[in-house]
């Protein structure tokens, strides 16, 4: 991971990494049989170098606090590892361009859920897995079976933190989301 880190924060495969202050690798343990995937970094992710810190990040703190987990339990990262311009989404050839640090980290992880958190991610991951490509709303809270090079893995949609932060009648859904995808790890 450290030498992941590096590369990280060298990377400049695409414009992106013109406007970042510092890449965002993720954090947690690279022991978690979880990673959440997220779209990109935001603004004050960009200032200390660190994914999930905003607003939807300690939103995202407590729901996992209610579902007995920290963030020394998991891994959290995010697809893009750099700011995009005024928080628009990442296109696809910024996505394309970042991919492989996101590959590189799963491996190194090998975790038996991947939940990837939103549109953006979501679509990223049936596209790579070859899963039919259905909005969030349809498949959050399923999980989808899919092959890994560490063996098979969880795919586990999720609603976005954020997205919650906008529509609190999310919440409740998220959090039994996060319930359910509990029980693929104990």
């Amino acid at each position: 991971m450290k030498i992941l880190e590096e590369q990280i924060q060298n990377c400049n495969r695409c414009g992106l990494c013109h406007g970042r202050r510092k890449a965002v690798l993720g954090e947690g343990t690279i022991e978690s049989p979880l990673v959440f995937v997220g779209e990109a970094p935001g603004r004050k992710e960009d200032e200390i170098g660190r994914p999930f810190v905003g607003s939807a990040g300690r939103l995202f703190d407590g729901l996992l606090g209610q579902v007995g987990l920290g963030r020394g339990d998991v891994y959290i990262t995010n697809m893009v590892k750099c700011r995009p311009p005024k928080n628009r989404r990442p296109r696809s050839d910024e996505i394309n361009a970042c991919s492989q640090h996101l590959d590189e980290q799963l491996d190194a992880i090998a975790p038996a859920v991947i939940a990837p958190m939103g549109n953006s991610a979501t679509r990223h991951f049936q596209r790579k897995f070859g899963l039919e490509r259905l909005r969030i709303g349809e498949v959050h809270g399923e999980k989808f079976r899919v092959s890994v090079s560490w063996g098979q893995a969880f795919l586990f949609p999720l609603y976005h933190p954020a997205a919650v932060l906008y529509n609190r009648t999310l919440e409740l859904e998220l959090r039994r989301d996060l319930e359910s995808m509990m029980a693929l790890v104990r």
